[in-house]
């Protein structure tokens, strides 16, 4: 099974978008009944989205010093 990528940061923003785990509140909903084929899709956006906002690095380094 594929796991969530949820960091317990749950905030939407304006877009719709959780600042913790950069999923929409759409993706959030649905993950429950995803298959993991999907949800593997929406950890792709996932890491596209932390990318673009400068956080895919950050987010690397605080998985590392746990």
């Amino acid at each position: 099974m594929v796991r969530s990528p949820c960091i317990a940061v749950c905030s939407l923003d304006d877009k719709d978008m959780c600042i913790g785990c950069q999923r929409t509140g759409d993706e959030i909903t649905r993950w429950g009944r995803m298959s993991d084929d999907e949800r593997r899709a929406v950890l792709v956006l996932v890491e596209q989205r932390a990318r673009a906002q400068g956080l895919f690095m950050a987010t690397l380094a605080t998985r590392e010093n746990k």
